[in-house]
């Protein structure tokens, strides 16, 4: 069993979450979600996981790149999934998944930590 992690290599918060993957001697599978993206299911599914909306998951500028203009609202929440899955640069990186289910954006020491954490029983 191993972690999941989403990534873009030339992303230094990757790069930093690997490392912290190695140094824990967890082992992980990685997808570079900008040469396999998600599917809008895939993204629906890590949005329930993490208990936000697929809004909280985009990142503002590559947003805004992509062209995406959406109302953060219900009623929009398809759009959204769809919209992020034929522009994955906007999604929030990296996606770690534990075994157990536990999803992190691990943009943080302490995201990082609750993953481990599962993964270190």
């Amino acid at each position: 069993m191993s972690v999941e992690i989403w990534l873009n290599p030339e992303c230094s918060k990757c790069r930093a979450a690997v490392a912290a993957l190695e140094d824990a001697g967890v082992s992980y599978t990685v997808r570079r979600y900008l040469e396999d993206p998600p599917s809008a299911a895939e993204i629906a599914d890590l949005v329930a996981r993490l208990g936000v909306e697929p809004w909280d998951l985009a990142r503002p500028r590559e947003t805004r790149e992509a062209g995406i203009d959406l109302p953060r609202e219900p009623a929009a929440r398809d759009a959204w999934l769809a919209a992020l899955a034929e522009h994955p640069r906007a999604l929030q990186r990296p996606v770690l998944t534990a075994t157990d289910g536990t999803t992190v954006v691990g943009r943080d020491a302490e995201a990082l930590t609750r993953v481990l954490a599962h993964e270190e029983r």
